[in-house]
C-alpha cells in the first residue's frame, strides 16, 4: 500500500506527478515551468496554509529559479532535493520523473509527513449540485468560484481534485457558494 503523503508536493510539470503517484498516494501542484503565474502561487499559498508544501523540482537551473521564486513569494514551504545523477535518464535528460522510486523515496523521506485517511467534506455529488459540471453555465461557474476560493481556474475534473486537495471545508464551500449565487 502506497503511502499518504500530508502535504501537497509542487512538482514542475505533469510527468513528474505521474510519477510521484506512482510512489505516493499524493495531491500535487504543476508549475507548469519556471513562469510560475499568479494563480499557482495563490493555490501554494492557500496549500501550504492548510497541509503544508513540499517543493520538489528538477535539480537543473530552471528547478532552482523555481524554487527561488517559490520561496521569495511563499516562505515556509519545506524542500526536498534529488541528486543530479539521480534524476538524470540514459540519454542525459534531468527530471524528477527519470528518478528512482528508491531515489524520489529516499528525497522526500526527510521532509514529508504521513497523512491520515480521511473522508473529504466536499463531495462530488455537492459539486454537481451546484451545477458546476455539465451543464450551460458550468464552465462559468467554476472559473469564477475558483477564484473565490483561490484555486485558480480549473475543468470538472480538476475542480474535484483541487478543492479536496485544500481541504475546503463544508462551511467555506457553502460560503463561496452563496457568494457566487449572489453575484449572478
Amino acid at each position: 500500500m502506497r503511502k499518504r503523503l500530508k502535504e501537497v508536493i509542487v512538482v514542475e510539470g505533469r510527468d513528474d506527478t505521474t510519477r510521484l503517484q506512482e510512489i505516493f498516494e499524493v495531491d500535487t501542484i504543476e508549475t507548469n515551468g519556471s513562469a510560475v503565474n499568479e494563480r499557482t502561487m495563490q493555490r501554494i499559498e492557500k496549500a501550504l496554509e492548510r497541509r503544508g508544501v513540499i517543493v520538489f523540482t528538477d535539480p537543473d537551473y530552471p528547478g532552482d529559479r523555481i524554487r527561488a521564486r517559490i520561496n521569495e513569494r511563499v516562505p515556509g514551504c519545506k524542500h526536498a532535493y534529488l541528486p543530479r545523477e539521480a534524476a538524470k535518464d540514459k540519454r542525459g535528460k534531468i527530471g524528477v520523473e527519470h528518478a528512482s522510486p528508491a531515489a524520489i523515496e529516499q528525497a522526500l523521506a526527510a521532509v514529508y509527513e504521513i497523512g491520515e485517511e480521511r473522508q473529504p467534506e466536499v463531495t462530488r455529488e455537492m459539486i454537481l449540485a451546484a451545477d458546476l459540471i455539465g451543464g450551460p453555465a458550468a464552465s462559468a461557474r467554476r472559473k469564477r468560484l475558483g477564484e473565490i476560493l483561490a484555486i485558480g481556474q480549473p475543468n470538472a475534473k480538476q475542480l474535484v481534485k483541487r478543492v479536496d486537495a485544500i481541504r475546503i471545508t463544508k462551511a467555506e464551500w457553502e460560503a463561496a457558494l452563496a457568494q457566487l449565487e449572489e453575484e449572478i
